[in-house]
């Protein structure tokens, strides 16, 4: 039996029209609209040509009903440069994202969720709030996305046909989940996360992220968490020149264009100087890209996850089928962490060694 709800989150997981998806499958429009309302069920063959086309088991499609993440709980950027069809993929992805989270937490006690709803304080208010609730004072931020993880969001990686999509938050049944791109560089992957962290805080279960208004907040207080004032004031930065906004930051692990656009802020530079450095910044290359920066960071809770399963005997192929998606779709949402046959036949993954305490659900 068809699940209708599953036909609609495979199809939009693919990015697919109605008319496209038919066309594939050689059935009308009509007849797709009639499975995913539930108002016709398709033949054992028309199930296996639907699950052909959007590259899911068939036992995707018979699984049980699934609720879709609301489009008004998701602040894409630039919304009106994405198209319709882009932000479903990238939300079913998300909804994907929660099914395996789901997943995990059945075997797994996680971190419970520690992220406070701030919508009433100022961004830079919100961001000092959040620090000293998580005691780290002034000094900057080691791993961002450790520290979401240990704090309780859950964090995985947007897949590669949502590059479009720079990362995305939301609260689910009182969780919060962010979701990232990983094809960018270490530095604004930092800045990434600590932008979602801003919607969770300010935005949060009470207040849908709307409009250009909610993004400048996420970044102010993204720009005020990962760089304290305190700590960029402590520094000789005035009227700083190109090669100290290089040298600085590194301390902070952000971008140079992060970087200079906090020091305009802070006024550590004139009107010109702030000009100026964005111009010859830009001009080197780093208005896109952030040469010799910094290696992504990856998840070291979903690093450690994969490792006690497989000390328990549970592959990564196990979890797909439980999940009943394929490999390459769980892989996509974690960080590319399975590791993966290369030549020679040797196995390779991504991630470094966790450092997270992890307790199987129902063991000491």
């Amino acid at each position: 039996m068809l699940t209708p709800s599953r036909l609609t989150l495979a199809r939009q997981r693919r990015g697919v029209t109605k008319v496209r998806l038919a066309e594939s499958v050689e059935l009308s429009v009509r007849s797709i609209s009639a499975y995913e309302n539930g108002h016709q069920e398709p033949s054992a063959q028309s199930l296996h040509d639907l699950a052909r086309a959007l590259a899911v088991p068939v036992a995707f499609l018979e699984a049980e009903e699934v609720d879709e993440i609301p489009a008004g709980a998701i602040s894409f950027r630039a919304p009106s440069k994405l198209p319709a069809a882009r932000r479903d993929m990238a939300r079913s992805a998300g909804r994907i994202g929660v099914m395996l989270a789901d997943w995990i937490t059945d075997r797994f006690r996680l971190p419970t969720p520690d992220v406070p709803s701030l919508s009433r304080h100022s961004p830079e208010d919100a961001a000092a709030i959040v620090r000293a609730r998580w005691g780290l004072g002034e000094s900057p931020v080691g791993d961002m996305l450790r520290l979401l993880e240990y704090h309780g969001v859950r964090v995985f990686s947007l897949a590669a046909e949502c590059a479009d999509v720079d990362a995305f938050s939301f609260y689910w049944h009182g969780t919060p989940y962010v979701f990232l791109n990983t094809s960018k560089s270490g530095e604004r992957g930092r800045f990434d996360a600590a932008h979602e962290l801003g919607h969770l805080v300010l935005h949060g279960d009470h207040r849908e992220p709307h409009g250009p208004d909610a993004e400048q907040e996420a970044n102010r207080f993204a720009a005020s968490f990962l760089m304290p004032a305190a700590s960029v004031l402590a520094q000789p930065l005035r009227n700083a020149s190109i090669g100290q906004v290089l040298a600085a930051k590194a301390i902070w692990r952000v971008s140079a264009m992060a970087l200079t656009h906090r020091l305009g802020e802070l006024g550590l530079l004139t009107e010109w100087g702030y000009r100026a450095a964005f111009v010859n910044l830009a001009r080197a290359g780093y208005r896109t890209d952030e040469p010799g920066g910094i290696p992504r960071e990856t998840s070291q809770l979903l690093s450690k996850v994969f490792r006690a399963l497989r000390a328990e005997g549970i592959t990564p192929a196990t979890a797909a089928h439980e999940l009943h998606i394929t490999v390459d779709e769980l892989n996509s949402h974690v960080f590319g962490l399975i590791p993966t046959v290369v030549g020679g036949g040797k196995q390779t993954s991504i991630g470094s060694r966790p450092k997270l305490r992890l307790v199987q659900a129902g063991k000491d």
